[in-house]
């Protein structure tokens, strides 16, 4: 296929797939209200936002995109998609964080040197990414916060994937192999498995995650107590 058919595939997928999920779509996201939550992914092209899978709400949208196809065919396509949630109680467990897959490039390692890196008791985990947090936060709470069975089960994730959480904002960053539905669903049950992972850890150690459902996505202020549960 050249890169205008793959182009318009992938457009074409992200709509379908809204439609069967009741997303809202966007060809370019904007702002919510002044007087609404935060919108996610402001700006992202292709973006959707809702109950992305069951139990999981938040946005997703294009990312990493560049020109593609031979002269007279060149096209814009994605080469990522960026999906985030809002979780401000996962913020106030671990602010900020960011794990990144090894794969990066030189710009990316002289921006880490701002940061601590943590490391994890699973060898496969190092090998495969970095976790930092900024020098001045206590690195033990990430530690805490993933589990040996969430180091196991993020260390098996097929695709390059990057994951933190930053303004209160979940983040995840998956690299697309291929553009195709198919690819779009894995990118969001991988999001989807880190957002339902963490807030059993935190459920686990004592914490009150607030339970799944639009102010994740931004679509609706958070309750005013958290939901008591994973």
């Amino acid at each position: 296929m050249s890169a205008r058919s793959d182009a318009t595939a992938w457009v074409q997928a992200v709509r379908a797939y809204a439609g069967r999920r009741g997303l809202a779509y966007e060809e370019v996201g904007g702002l919510n209200p002044r007087d609404g939550p935060p919108a996610l992914n402001p700006g992202g092209s292709n973006r959707i936002t809702g109950e992305l899978t069951a139990g999981f709400w938040g946005s997703s949208c294009d990312a990493d995109e560049h020109e593609a196809g031979g002269f007279g065919r060149r096209a814009v396509v994605p080469g990522a998609v960026l999906i985030k949630s809002h979780m401000p109680d996962l913020a106030t467990v671990v602010p900020v964080f960011n794990v990144e897959s090894i794969e990066r490039t030189p710009e990316d390692a002289l921006d880490r040197r701002s940061h601590r890196r943590v490391q994890f008791e699973s060898i496969d985990f190092n090998r495969r990414f970095i976790a930092t947090v900024p020098r001045d936060h206590d690195p033990i709470a990430l530690r805490e916060l993933f589990s040996p069975a969430f180091i196991d089960w993020i260390t098996r994730v097929p695709a390059s994937v990057d994951f933190g959480i930053t303004e209160a904002q979940l983040f995840f960053h998956w690299v697309l192999r291929e553009l195709t539905g198919a690819e779009l669903e894995a990118a969001l049950d991988g999001a989807a498995g880190v957002f339902k992972r963490l807030r059993l850890e935190m459920a686990e150690n004592g914490l009150a995650p607030y339970a799944p459902g639009p102010w994740h996505a931004g679509m609706k202020p958070f309750p005013e107590r958290a939901a008591h549960g994973p």
